[in-house]
């Protein structure tokens, strides 16, 4: 197997890894993501009061001509909802605040005092007035737009679209915090992805692998991304019909799509969905593989069963057969 090149960096509120399989055009792939990241930043960021976004959220009731990339992030944002029926939901905003993630996550306090929560479904998507044509969008008073896990696996996608254009040939993964997409020419035998809750755990011997050769795949999860307030414990996967944080059987799903936005919506969805997850993704046509509370896998529509003893676990090819239906 031809030698890889890899650049790590941070961007995002979370870990950033560049592979390339021609070593020579790391430099070049590494710079073109970091424009994309950058820019992603900058127009969708909720934590930033100088993004889009923010202006946006910060302007009720009032039509605002956003950014190309920005429009494109809402778009994607508001299909993810209609697909799933409202499971994924931009309109989260006001509620992931009021459940204490209200800051980059990296500021956030572990441990704190009690909240006071109320069970109160969010806006919904349908409220959000876009003209895509146009770049237009109008929020009703009341109307928090968050387009956080979305805009992340955007960003994955046109991230490796980026460095597959600026490294001239040959391959590129990236993976933002687990969002992970890939373009060009894989390695032989495929992008060799350990399939882990923790997207920041140490690649280890033994655990689950699967090889993808394009498209992408991406990680929801309860484990990560949590903090405790008055001894309850609360985290980042926003359900719209209560406005709290989900609490059905799975603790992370892991998706592999088309895209990484179209990986990231169904894995999300996955998690607030809860019973009804397997049989949507199935439907779908979506392979995955949940993990229950309990810490037992369940895999869907395809999802490789590894074969071998855990000391010698090869990767299981698993293809991105499938595209969400617009």
């Amino acid at each position: 197997m031809s030698p890889l090149a890899v650049a790590d960096d941070r961007a995002l509120g979370g870990s950033v890894r560049v592979i390339v399989t021609r070593p020579a055009r790391l430099g070049a792939a590494k710079a073109a993501v970091d424009r994309c990241l950058r820019d992603i930043d900058l127009a969708a960021s909720r934590f930033r009061e100088d993004s889009e976004l923010s202006r946006l959220n910060a302007a009720p009731e009032t039509e605002v001509r956003v950014s190309a990339l920005l429009a494109r992030a809402i778009g994607e944002a508001l299909r993810g909802a209609r697909l799933t029926q409202g499971a994924v939901d931009p309109t989260v905003g006001e509620a992931v605040k009021l459940c204490g993630y209200d800051g980059d996550f990296a500021s956030i306090a572990a441990d704190g005092l009690p909240l006071d929560l109320l069970v109160r479904r969010v806006p919904g998507w349908q409220a959000v007035q876009f003209d895509p044509a146009r770049h237009a969008v109008r929020v009703p008073r009341g109307v928090e737009l968050d387009l956080g896990a979305s805009a992340k696996a955007l960003a994955a996608d046109l991230s490796a679209a980026a460095a597959r254009e600026a490294a001239g040939e040959g391959g590129v993964l990236i993976s933002l915090g687990g969002d992970i997409a890939v373009a060009g020419e894989p390695p032989q035998g495929g992008w060799i992805i350990q399939v882990s809750e923790d997207s920041g755990a140490p690649i280890a011997l033994g655990e689950e692998t699967v090889a993808i050769t394009a498209g992408g795949m991406a990680t929801s999860s309860t484990t990560v991304r949590r903090w405790t307030r008055g001894g309850v414990v609360l985290h980042h996967i926003i359900d719209p019909a209560t406005g709290l944080p989900a609490s059905g059987p799975w603790r992370t799903a892991t998706v592999v799509a088309a895209t990484c936005v179209d990986a990231n919506i169904a894995s999300t969805a996955a998690i607030v969905m809860g019973e009804r997850a397997a049989g949507w993704l199935e439907a779908a046509g979506l392979p995955a593989r949940l993990v229950d509370r309990s810490g037992a896998l369940h895999r869907t529509a395809g999802w490789p069963v590894p074969e071998a003893s855990p000391s010698s676990l090869p990767a299981n090819t698993q293809e991105p057969r499938s595209r969400l239906s617009s």
